[in-house]
This record gives C-alpha cells, structure tokens and sequence, in this order.
C-alpha cells in the first residue's frame, strides 16, 4: 500500500516571490462548500495551526438548518470563518477578507459579506451550467464581470486533489473529499501556519484507514507545495503572534468550556455531577462532552425527552448531587414545570439553555439571545430565579461556575443563557489555577435543627440561613432528618403543606428576597470609561461582548469618550446598576432580540435606554453598531430604537 509521499517544498531562493513575505496585523478568512465539503474540519484545524502558533483569534462556524439539504444549493452552504491577529481580538470579524469557495453556491451564499479588495480562492470544478443555473447564475461569474472588485485565484482544486492522490487507490469520489486538506495546505502556506499539529491530527484520525490517512496527509502537502511553486501568488502573508499573559493556554470552544465549566463546579462542591439531557441542537455537544469524563464523578443521562432529563436531574439533585439539565429555548419550554418545581423544592440545579433562532424550530442552526424574558418569567406562578450570562467562549467556562456556586449556596435553580455563537465559536483559554477558583461548600445538613414542643429534637426543612435565606439541605436516608418536600406550598419552617394565605404570601416573598440575595456576593460592575468623562454608556449581555467591544473601540479611535459594561448577572441585577445607569446622559443596548433587556432595565430603573436590536441569526457587526454609536455621541445624533435600517 503506497504511503503519502509528497513532502514540504523548501522555498527557493532563485524565485524572488518566495522570499516576500507582507507583515498583516490580522486576517479574517471564511472557508465555505457543501455540508460534506468538510469545512468545519478544515477551519477548526486552521484555527489551531493559528493558536499553536499563538495569535489571538475568535471563530464563527455557520452550520445548515436542513440536516441533508441537497449538494450545490444555496441552503446547503456550510461555512466557517477564522479571525486571527497579533493583537486582542473580540469578534470572528464582520468581513472576510479571504473567502474559499468550494463550489458556486458557495461563492454565491457568501459573496456579499466580502471587504472591498477582498481574496477569493474558487475550485473550479462544479463551474458548470446546469450547476450555476441551480442557484440563479444565468452566466458564469468568473468570466462575465461580476467579480472584478476582487482578487480572485480560480482552480479545479478537486482536479487537482484526485491527481495528488490517485495513487492510495480511492475511488474518485473518495479522493475528492480530500480538497479540503488540500485548500488547507493552500492556505497554510499561504498565512505561515504550522501544519505539524494537523499532520499528527490525520495521523491519529484516520490510523485505522491507512488510505484516507495517507491520502489527506498527500494533499495536505500537495496544496502547501502548491502555493509554494505556482506563479499565482506573489507573496505570502504572516501575521505576528499577539501578547498574552503567561499561562498555559490552548483554543476551546462555548460548549466544550461550559462542560469544563460544570466539573470544575462540582469538583470544587464536592458533589457528583448529573447530567439528564435531551440531544438538541446547539447544546448537544456539552452532553457528548460530559460523557468522556466519568472518571471526574460524571454521570451523564441521555434521557427519551426533554421533560424527562430536568426530572431525571432533579431528582439527582433531592439525591445530593449537582443536578444539571442543557438544552434550547424549544426544550426550555417543556422543562418549564419541573424548572417552577425546583424553584418550590428549593433545590440546587443548573439549568443551561443554548439559545438558539425561534420561535419554535426557528434556525435551529444560528445564533440569538431571544430567551431572557422566556428565563426571567417563563413558568407558572412566582417564581424567580437566578440568571447569568458568558459573555465569551472561554468564559464560558466561569460561568459555569459561577451557575453552581448560585445554585448550591443558595438552594436553587439558575438558568445560565448561552447561545449558539459561544457554543460553537473558540478562542484562546488561559487554563485556571486551581487556587483560583472559588471554595462551594454544600454545607448538608447533618443533625436537627428544631426542638418540638416537648423538647425533643426535630428537623424543620424550611428554616433559614439568616445571610442566604436558603434553607438546609438533607440527604435522603440521614437519620433523623426525615422530610416531606413536593410541589404543593409549604408552611415556612416545618415545611407542612399549607394553604394559608399569608403563608403563601410569605413564602413567595421569601423566594424573591433569597434569590435578591444572590446580589450581595456579586463584586461592583466594572465599567470601561478610560477618562471617566464619557456621557453614554453600551451596555450589553452575553455574546455581544465582542461586537460592542470592537464598535466601542472603533468610536474611541474616532476620538469619542464612550463608556462600556458587561452584565453577567442579570437576576437579580448588581446592586450597583441603578446608580450606573443614571451617571450617563445616554444608555445603548445592543441585542440580538428585539429588546428584552431594555424593557427590563427601563421597567426596573426608569431609565430610558436606546436599543439597538437585530435578529438575523448571526452576530452584530461591530461596524454597524460603532455607526450606531456615532449617532448618539455625534451632536446631531439622535434616534431611540436603532437597527440596520436606520443608520444607513
């Protein structure tokens, strides 16, 4: 069986191209084809050949909503886009300045996203009529016109991996699913990428298919030694890798973080960790995580519905472990009356909802923030919860945390609000010290905490923690500490059921106050308002971290004062955001829904907020909203509910 026999090209001294090399300080690139071009593939490796090199990077991954759509369409397309830098970075980029198209549709879906001047590497080899009359080309867009405001590099790269690779013995379609390796090596060399780690990725991937291992690996090489000796490209491009911290570091996404995130929590309780889910995209890939890691005390439920995974992980919680339930917005709809349960038990569980495009099956695919009212006031009755929000993948992981920390001190539920663009987008992750993480003491009750009338010793489920108001927690099966918990009110203190008006009046309230307390352990808001002099304040919720970080940053370079926070926690709110909100002349607040948090800040601090709101199932654009900005920070700006539409 022959093996992979292309080797690296060494640069040639003689070809004078060869030795120029442009200096960028960062890159946007998009990789895009069909669902089975294997463009996932190829961009994650990309991203990591950029992070073993060590840029600072952010990745948008865009999936198809139809699990089979069919080949050369538009609805098909799958793409993923890399941003990478020798500097801090917080967005995978507005627009590409790099697209790989790896058939029309490609081309087409992703055309109007490119900068002016933008790079554009096609393959060829589906140019044809009937192919570009499927998706609305009545001519051939290489050749009538339409891309002349680009530097275009038109190749049959599936010609030419079937040719690098015909030696392996794979039948021609097998060999033309290795373009994507081959566009890989392309672009590696293109960008001064390391590859070593991408080899010993093939190596590991395919060793029980010595075939299709040696066959990537040829036209992986094959496409770097490719860019090394045609006379298509003049230079090649390097981009510096960017200051960090010391630490130990390494490229993770949303999802994975979250996971991380979750067994740190439970480790740090001491408690086992359950995980009763239900497979639902995005969330699914914090399941298949959690499964790998039962050595840490994880026990991981795939469960038959929804409904049944929160009961399955409410019960584990009543049991003393740490009770985790993920999913969507669709599957939070369903959790909803044993969510409202856990809040009447007083129970300890994370609930994590990956947002998702709604309503309904919505785009199960794209990314929004559209569950924040659905999380504060989605459930029957009173019944409040904490909530939090990562503002990025990495912190994803802290977030996680944080969700346990609330949950077992407190003796709640709390929803943690991911979404879509965290779950599957990465980023550099500075591993945490252990010591740096927070101490979550379960503190189980372990003897009665009551004396009867008749002096006897008693154990009273619903007495109080005077600092957290969250009552004791008892193991089933403890001596002595017999109880009856269930979803009919209970009598405060000894926990009978009761239906005593002012009990119940009590005991709602109770609920609200401890979950209130949440509060007092969060730190102060940390506001970036670098002279202290700005008159308007962005503020803003999870995924928009990076957009309104990147806008904030382009107006500043303006030269406008501009004031930035971030809110994790969004209930209860920090007790210091009333006061905040009122030291600024102006508050914006950009969302990807049509104004959920604005209507809670202005209902709660009678502030009046400008919301600045999209819902297109992708991330702001950090040029868009910096425009927005400008339109309230420039004299004649004015306008209170701004979108895309209404700045141009």
């Amino acid at each position: 069986m022959p093996e992979a026999q292309a080797t690296l090209a060494t640069p040639n001294s003689t070809e004078p191209h060869r030795d120029t090399i442009h200096q960028l300080d960062r890159v946007v690139i998009r990789f895009a084809g069909d669902s089975g071009d294997g463009m996932q593939l190829t961009g994650s490796r990309f991203t990591q050949e950029s992070a073993a090199f060590g840029n600072d990077l952010s990745t948008l991954p865009n999936f198809p909503a139809e699990i089979r759509a069919p080949q050369g369409t538009l609805p098909g397309v799958s793409s993923f886009q890399v941003h990478f830098a020798d500097h801090n970075v917080l967005t995978p980029g507005d627009a590409p300045g790099v697209l790989v198209a790896m058939n029309p549709a490609a081309l087409k879906a992703n055309l109007a996203d490119l900068a002016a001047g933008a790079t554009i590497i096609v393959d060829t080899h589906d140019f044809t009529s009937r192919a570009l009359k499927r998706i609305g080309y009545e001519e051939n867009p290489l050749e009538d016109g339409t891309l002349d405001a680009y530097s275009v590099h038109a190749f049959d790269l599936t010609g030419l991996t079937v040719e690098a690779v015909k030696d392996f013995g794979l039948t021609r379609k097998d060999a033309a699913r290795a373009k994507n390796m081959f566009a890989l090596g392309l672009l590696s060399w293109m960008y001064s990428r390391p590859v070593e780690s991408t080899l010993t990725f093939l190596e590991r991937r395919f060793a029980s298919s010595p075939q299709i291992r040696d066959a990537n690996i040829a036209a992986l090489k094959t496409g770097w030694n490719f860019g090394e000796t045609t006379e298509a490209f003049a230079v090649k491009f390097e981009v510096k890798p960017a200051p960090m911290a010391p630490g130990t570091y390494r490229n993770i996404t949303g999802n994975t973080a979250l996971a991380y995130g979750l067994i740190a929590g439970s480790t740090q309780s001491g408690l086992p960790l359950f995980l009763g889910s239900y497979p639902i995209t995005p969330a699914s890939d914090i399941l298949h995580e959690l499964s790998k890691h039962k050595q840490f005390g994880v026990t991981t439920f795939q469960a038959e519905d929804e409904i049944a995974g929160v009961g399955a992980a409410l019960g584990a919680s009543f049991g003393g472990a740490l009770g985790v339930t993920t999913t969507s917005g669709p599957g939070i709809a369903l959790k909803a009356e044993t969510i409202g349960l856990a809040v009447m038990l007083e129970l300890p569980m994370v609930v994590v909802n990956v947002q998702r495009g709604g309503p309904s099956t919505g785009l199960p695919t794209k990314t929004e923030q559209a569950d924040l009212l659905q999380a504060m006031f989605g459930r029957n009755g009173e019944s409040p919860l904490p909530i939090i929000a990562p503002q990025s993948p990495a912190d994803c992981f802290d977030a996680a945390v944080e969700a346990a920390r609330i949950a077992v001190t407190y003796r709640t539920p709390v929803m943690l609000l991911s979404d879509g663009m965290l779950a599957n987008g990465s980023e550099p992750w500075r591993i945490p010290e252990l010591a740096d993480l927070p101490r979550i003491d379960p503190d189980f009750a372990t003897s009665p905490n009551h004396v009867n009338a008749d002096g006897g010793p008693e154990f009273w489920p619903y007495l109080r923690d005077e600092q957290t108001l969250a009552r004791p927690w008892a193991l089933p099966g403890t001596a002595g500490l017999e109880h009856r918990i269930g979803g009919l009110e209970k009598a405060d203190g000894h926990g009978n059921i009761s239906y005593d008006p002012a009990n119940h009046d009590h005991m709602v309230r109770i609920r609200q106050a401890k979950v209130e307390r949440v509060a007092e352990s969060l730190p102060p808001l940390q506001v970036d308002d670098p002279h202290g002099d700005a008159k308007l304040l962005v503020l803003g919720w999870g995924s928009t971290y990076g957009p309104i970080g990147a806008a904030v940053r382009e107006v500043r370079d303006q030269g406008y004062a501009v004031a930035q926070a971030h809110l994790r926690h969004l209930n209860p709110f920090p007790k210091d955001l009333g006061t905040l909100l009122k030291r600024y002349e102006k508050v914006l607040v950009p969302e990807m829904n049509l104004g959920q948090l604005s209507l809670l800040l202005r209902a709660k601090y009678l502030v009046d907020v400008a919301g600045y709101n999209q819902v297109r199932g992708l991330p702001l654009r950090a040029s868009e909203l910096a425009d927005a900005i400008l339109q309230l920070v420039e004299p004649a700006g004015s306008g209170q509910n701004l979108t895309k539409e209404s700045i141009g």
